[in-house]
């Protein structure tokens, strides 16, 4: 399913064969089974894709960017935390000095008033969560089943397998806030990925199956209901067929394994199906998006029964590029020269902030025209 980081989900994975050189100048492709074969015979403390597949430069700069990235976003965590705690003291310190100005009996009326208030709250929050359990246990009945498919473990770093962890638990929170939720299920649920999950505060209340086994195993007799969602498909899911299983692959990759998903379906021999994120809206890079992204736009979808509303509303508008459709679904551009789509992708960017910036843009549409 990029506000996170790209992942091979349900409407991210492209077609590719991941190949290996035999020593004779050769190459031989890898399937999805030798993959996992490869993958468990390397021991735990270095199953990584870089010690069998080593970076491009391009890769190298993709990563050493991502660090930086993420060391941004701890530095802004670390600030937040710290403004948190001074807020907390600020507030603390006011209601102190509130209460030091008052008599005794005003002081004890303003203290029982805070009580009520607070018990008003949480009765509000008990009955929410009343409410929620009663959702996603109904949801367990007659709701949309969605697997998350959690057997790409291995192909990750301890970065990347944390960053699928806090996108499973979007899944959840978004998933258990819908009027309408779906019944979640998380497959292959073993390993670091199982030590992880059990992690997250309240994880072992959550309302949804979690299995060790596959996907494939737990789900035996149902097959020829099973949906696997890549962008490597052929077929273009039109509707969500309440009686179908649809899979969202769940592998943070930053591309390493290109068409894993679509190569696992087929050698499986179960559906494969894309999203119709092309007929509504163009992309400005890859379809790639975050697993939370694509049960959104799931549930979105649940919601509406409108493809186009769910991409609009969840996709974030800088992966989107002239974005226009007409009533049929069919993207329209046919009418719209090269420059203008330039110009109308480049208002859209967020890179742009300065007018030396904008001139420069300006003139390098102009030069192609």
């Amino acid at each position: 399913m990029e506000e996170m980081q790209n992942t091979e989900s349900g409407v991210g994975v492209r077609n590719g064969d991941d190949c290996e050189n035999n020593g004779n100048g050769e190459d031989r492709t890898i399937s999805y089974e030798e993959n996992d074969r490869n993958a468990g015979d390397i021991p735990a403390s270095s199953k990584s894709p870089h010690a069998s597949q080593p970076l491009s430069k391009r890769a190298q700069k993709k990563l050493i960017k991502q660090q930086k990235c993420e060391a941004k976003k701890a530095e802004k965590k670390a600030v937040a935390k710290e403004q948190k705690r001074l807020d907390k003291e600020r507030k603390r310190k006011e209601w102190d000095e509130k209460l030091s100005t008052l008599s005794e009996e005003e002081k004890s009326k303003v203290i029982e008033e805070r009580k009520g208030v607070r018990k008003e709250r949480m009765e509000k929050r008990s009955e929410e969560r009343d409410r929620k359990i009663e959702r996603l246990t109904k949801a367990k009945e007659n709701g949309q089943n969605i697997i998350i498919d959690l057997e790409f473990s291995h192909l990750m770093t301890v970065t990347e397998l944390s960053s699928l962890v806090q996108q499973i638990m979007y899944c959840y929170a978004v998933n258990s806030r819908c009027a309408s939720p779906c019944h979640l299920w998380l497959t292959g649920c073993n390993g670091d990925m199982e030590t992880q999950l059990d992690k997250l505060p309240g994880s072992d209340k959550w309302i949804m199956e979690k299995k060790s086994e596959s996907y494939i195993e737990a789900l035996q007799t149902l097959k020829d209901s099973l949906v696997y969602l890549t962008a490597d498909a052929e077929k273009v899911l039109d509707d969500l067929d309440p009686k179908k299983m649809y899979i969202i692959g769940g592998l943070v990759d930053r591309n390493r394994w290109k068409g894993i998903t679509m190569k696992k379906a087929m050698e499986q021999g179960i559906e494969a199906a894309r999203l119709p994120i092309g007929n509504y809206l163009k992309m400005s890079s890859s379809q790639v998006l975050t697993v939370n992204q694509v049960m959104e736009i799931l549930l979105k979808y649940l919601e509406t029964r409108d493809w186009k509303d769910s991409f609009f509303q969840v996709i974030p508008q800088r992966k989107r590029c002239g974005a226009d459709g007409d009533e049929n679904g069919r993207f329209v551009d046919e009418e719209r020269s090269e420059e203008s789509n330039l110009l109308e992708c480049a208002k859209k960017s967020k890179t742009t902030s300065s007018v030396e910036a904008n001139d420069r843009e300006v003139e390098m549409v102009a030069s192609l025209v």
